[in-house]
């Protein structure tokens, strides 16, 4: 794994794109060159050609990140990737199209974009091909070990079962004082070795500390300072979550672990950059999506009436309360008892309109207006109801660690969790909050903007 601006990015992934760039740029340069074949451009279009044939570049990646060919798990295969050729290099191209409009100096001919799309689906078909061989290898996967054998191990085990891009080979567990075994009684290790003498005889490249008591692996501090001085990784559970599925873990998370480990980034220039992203931001999503908010506004009059906002308190940065102004996709009876509820998927209470409008993130686009004035912004964690937020922080440790930032429209959370409606779901979505509070950057907050796009798309998360 790559670690960017404190956010982990698989290297496999990460060498797709560099080489699916570089076909994409000798696509564009391959086009060109074909179209002036013979003329005075073959040898000295390089420079004249470079702004161009980038835009051409950014605006196609743009696309395919958008429709998830750059997801950790590319799972699917070719087929897979011949599907969502076609509709992100339609997205890439209208893109371009605004691009040229905008800059008519970068304009590429029609003949050399239909050539330069032609050469960029076939080189990147057969780099997935080649790359989907290649990531099956077992000579890629890292062999580890955990020292535990209880639940939290286990549940280390299943993650690393289930990646696909960052394979790991399950060596064995380590048991450790009393735990209860939940793990495969054939795969644990002789309680009486040491963790190193087990480690070079299975050429181990990783281990997990999957214990639940840290103070079971007091004994074992000195083995596991000896393999890491011997070039093995030694990581917690807590890293070890936070690495590959992008979440904090609050059942097995220490105090001592957020307050002393790296990140929590709220510094002046970080705070700064941020806000002037926000405003940016929301300016042009505003200017692009007004037809569409006077539309939407329009179909919830026709169907429901007035009024065609609600404005409900939420719970913002340290704590703050503010009105956060949405597009009203519930009947106006919505909640007749009085007592705030949860939002289910299917809420009977949601109209026809708003069942739309929620499926597509259209009720949160007046939300821009909040970030505008303060109150919000682009990207955080999503702003809850003050009656939610003082059950959940007596229910979940480490709730309140989310209100540290400004409340998003969009978040870590809902691109990476489906609907949530339950207790439950607001711990697995606060694990995803944390990462983000813990980790956030601008280059997080542009992920975070792709990935929303994708929700949109396929209609999933929330």
């Amino acid at each position: 794994m790559l670690k960017i601006s404190n956010h982990y990015v698989s290297k496999i992934v990460s060498i797709l794109l560099g080489v699916e760039i570089l076909i994409l740029l000798s696509a564009a340069y391959l086009g060109v060159n074909i179209r002036f074949v013979g003329g005075s451009h073959w040898a000295t279009n390089f420079a004249e050609f470079l702004p161009s044939n980038c835009a051409f570049v950014v605006s196609i990646v743009f696309g395919m990140s958008a429709l998830g060919m750059y997801q950790r798990n590319l799972n699917g295969g070719l087929r897979t990737t011949f599907l969502r050729i076609m509709p992100s290099f339609a997205m890439g191209l209208g893109i371009l199209i605004v691009v040229f409009y905008v800059a008519p100096e970068l304009y590429l001919g029609r003949g050399i974009l239909l050539l330069a799309f032609f050469f960029a689906g076939v080189g990147i078909l057969l780099a997935r091909a080649i790359f989907f061989k290649f990531s099956k290898s077992e000579f890629l996967a890292s062999r580890i070990i955990f020292l535990g054998i209880g639940e939290l191990a286990r549940e280390c085990s299943v993650v690393a079962s289930g990646i696909s891009d960052n394979k790991y080979h399950i060596v064995g567990y380590v048991s450790v004082g009393s735990e209860t075994n939940c793990v495969p009684q054939g795969n644990i290790f002789c309680a009486d070795e040491s963790l190193l003498t087990i480690a070079r005889r299975h050429d181990v490249n990783e281990i997990v500390v999957a214990l639940q008591n840290r103070r079971g692996a007091s004994g074992r501090i000195n083995e596991l300072l000896e393999c890491k001085l011997s070039g093995i990784r030694v990581i917690e559970s807590a890293a070890f979550f936070e690495r590959e599925v992008c979440q904090i873990r609050v059942d097995s998370l220490l105090p001592s672990w957020l307050v002393f480990g790296t990140g929590f980034d709220q510094t002046t220039l970080r705070v700064f950059f941020k806000r002037f992203f926000d405003i940016l931001t929301s300016v042009i999503l505003l200017i692009f999506t007004a037809p569409i908010m006077l539309l939407a506004a329009l179909c919830i009059f026709i169907e429901d009436r007035a009024p065609i906002f609600y404005q409900q308190e939420r719970v913002g940065k340290d704590g703050d309360c503010f009105m956060v102004i949405k597009f009203r996709s519930m009947r106006n009876d919505a909640e007749q008892s009085g007592k705030p509820q949860w939002a289910s998927s299917n809420d009977p209470r949601i109209t026809r309109v708003g069942s739309i409008i929620r499926k597509l993130r259209i009720d949160e686009l007046p939300q821009i207006l909040n970030v505008l004035k303060g109150e919000m912004s682009f990207v955080g964690p999503r702003p809850e109801r003050p009656y939610f937020v003082r059950q959940l922080s007596k229910e979940i440790l480490f709730y309140n660690v989310r209100h540290s930032v400004k409340p998003g429209i969009t978040g870590w959370a809902q691109v990476r969790y489906q609907y949530g409606s339950s207790v439950e779901d607001a711990i697995q979505k606060l694990q995803y909050d944390l990462y983000y509070v813990k980790n956030n950057s601008l280059f997080l907050d542009i992920l975070i903007l792709i990935d929303t796009l994708r929700v949109v798309l396929f209609g999933a998360g929330r």
